[in-house]
């Protein structure tokens, strides 16, 4: 039946691990992952619970498809009360640790309480136990993983870890698995952080067996993985250049956000592209990619792995960033280049080490420099107190307040807290791009409309994959629309956040609909899964899930107030590009949004839209 049956349940202020059944009713209704797991979280926590104390709860959810032949089944999420926002928190993640922790026989994690002291939670197979981790607290995400390997002499185990931001609380401090494949939005590692849970290591050797018609499954897989081959973007696009293929493209529709999205397009861009990390330096005669890298199962293979060129200034005389890690992706480069508008690929590159080195989201640690930096020019914030000069464009202070927030030290503190706490603490809360708390990825919704309301309407805050309209403003795919217009965007926007919310509840990367539709999908699920898993199911389970997220942010505290954007968003048109003139048309977009979801006026599901969905 594809899932394991069976979570653990940790409670780390009793010190106690406890196997359960899985809920198979829930499981029938949400499937797995980001769907089940938020079943199980709304179901046990307080909504408006602080997310730092001990209250909170942090879920590690698998999904059906994880640990299976499914291409990309590698996929685990984590699952929380976000620390960066108060909202519903689920954050995405790849590399081997999910499948392990299937393999190992847990469709689930749920982690309750606050250990007085640091631990870690080691699993392998069936046991499971708490582990005094004194000895990694303080370190690194790149010290953990090893030291947790040394300690039981297994190098196959598969570890998530927090680094040192977790330990300090930054609130956009992400979980990190396989080194540099990281949980990183909402301030997952935070809550981890808070919990004195260091790192949940995992050793699985089960395998996953209870596939329902396994010859059917085999045939669906086979016959997805030859459409991913097949497609321009996940079978050429991706496995060269990554999500760094989109620099130049978003650049040239005027849709790049610069300098905490004063602009909307970057003079740099080309500087700091998939196409530039191929280049070869003229320093060392080598290119900063040293190859493409893939996540279990997948055969997309977009990750990136990069080397610094050792002279440069950033790492000239530390040789421990010498080596070959994980290099930068799209929303990486963005935020940490053309928000801040620094063009020098090799900081960007040490800058984006060091966020996977201390667990870090560099979408929002770039976004917030960026905010800083914007507030450093129009003379609010000084370099007294700053501790440096901290111009646009400066790569100098972008590595600085790396190591800084990552660090906990001086300014870091600050930049620590995210983009929204910093301009409310010098006065000008206009100026943190972020919705809910979270601060917006790399794509302008001035350019592109269907983007400005995805982000305004997005549960968890500001985000791109929730429901990523770039594909059919930009992309063509499914089919082109016009960037610029606003009629239809709702009715499409409500599609897409509502077929990832069954993507990421599957164990699947959401990457593969690049090329597959729910429809490419729909037969590796029923094959795997007992129950009723037709297209009309996955479109209702996907809108299930949508609201159970929005009830609870509305019961968290959140209205309709929050479905909101920047005023610059709002009012301030783009000044160049194919969209010169644009302003983000929300006001004309949301009431027709709530309108298609079946929710009030106010943003509220109304009483028939809960009994259509089982939500009563």
């Amino acid at each position: 039946m594809a899932w394991q049956g069976k979570i653990l349940r940790v409670n780390l202020t009793k010190g106690t691990c406890t196997p359960e059944p899985l809920n198979m009713a829930w499981a029938r209704q949400y499937l797995g992952q980001r769907g089940l797991a938020t079943k199980y979280l709304v179901s046990e926590i307080d909504p408006k619970v602080d997310p730092l104390s001990p209250d909170n709860k942090l879920i590690f959810a698998t999904g059906p498809l994880t640990g299976t032949m499914a291409s990309t089944g590698g996929r685990y999420s984590v699952i929380t009360k976000g620390a960066l926002t108060g909202a519903i928190a689920c954050s995405n993640s790849g590399g081997f640790f999910g499948a392990e922790l299937k393999m190992a026989g847990w469709d689930m994690v749920i982690i309750e309480g606050r250990s007085s002291t640091p631990v870690y939670l080691y699993i392998e197979n069936d046991q499971a136990q708490l582990l005094p981790a004194d000895f990694l607290w303080g370190k690194s995400v790149w010290d953990t993983e090893p030291a947790i390997q040394a300690r039981h002499q297994d190098p196959l185990i598969r570890v998530a870890c927090i680094g040192r931001a977790g330990e300090n609380q930054v609130l956009y401090a992400a979980i990190v698995n396989d080194l540099h494949r990281a949980a990183g939005r909402s301030g997952v590692g935070a809550v981890m952080g808070s919990k004195n849970l260091k790192a949940v290591a995992v050793r699985g050797t089960q395998g996953v067996g209870k596939i329902r018609d396994p010859k059917a499954f085999m045939e669906a897989v086979r016959t997805a993985k030859e459409i991913l081959k097949n497609h321009p973007v996940t079978g050429q696009g991706l496995p060269k250049f990554g999500t760094q293929v989109l620099m130049n493209v978003i650049n040239e529709v005027g849709a790049l956000p610069t300098r905490n999205h004063r602009d909307v397009q970057f003079e740099g861009a080309h500087k700091i592209s998939g196409e530039a990390m191929h280049q070869p330096r003229p320093t060392d005669g080598k290119p900063n990619l040293v190859t493409n890298q893939a996540c279990f199962g997948c055969t997309i293979a977009c990750g990136r792995i990069s080397k610094i060129d050792e002279t440069h200034w950033t790492v000239k005389n530390k040789p421990e960033y010498w080596g070959a890690s994980g290099g930068l992706e799209y929303e990486a480069a963005w935020a940490l280049g053309a928000a801040n508008g620094v063009d020098d690929l090799e900081a960007l590159t040490y800058a984006n080490f060091i966020c996977n080195e201390d667990g870090m989201d560099p979408i929002s640690f770039g976004a917030t420099v960026g905010a800083a930096m914007e507030l450093y020019e129009m003379g609010v914030l000084t370099e007294a107190e700053i501790g440096m000069p901290a111009p646009f464009g400066s790569a100098q202070a972008l590595c600085r307040f790396a190591e800084w927030t990552a660090r906990g030290e001086g300014f870091g503190k600050v930049l620590g807290l995210g983009s929204k706490r910093l301009c409310e603490k010098y006065g000008h809360p206009e100026l943190s791009m972020s919705v809910k708390g979270q601060e917006f990825p790399a794509y302008d919704g001035r350019a592109l409309q269907g983007m400005g309301l995805g982000y305004a309407t997005a549960n968890r805050g500001a985000c791109h994959l929730r429901g990523y309209m770039v594909a059919t403003e930009v992309l063509g795919n499914p089919v082109k629309t016009d960037p610029k217009a606003t009629e239809g965007k709702p009715e499409m926007l409500k599609a897409f956040q509502d077929a990832t919310a069954v993507v990421d509840s599957t164990g699947l990367c959401v990457f593969t609909t690049f090329a597959w539709t729910l429809a490419d999908i729909q037969p590796q699920i029923q094959a795997a899964c007992e129950g009723d898993w037709s297209l009309e199911a996955l479109n209702l389970l996907g809108e299930r899930i949508w609201n159970l997220e929005r009830e609870f942010n509305l019961k968290a505290g959140f209205t309709a107030k929050d479905d909101t954007l920047p005023p610059r968003l709002l009012q301030e048109p783009c000044k160049t590009g194919p969209q010169k003139g644009e302003v983000c048309h929300l006001d004309v977009m949301l009431p027709r949004y709530y309108e298609v979801r079946g929710w009030t006026p106010d943003g509220v599901p109304t009483p028939e839209t809960r009994r259509r969905l089982g939500l009563q």
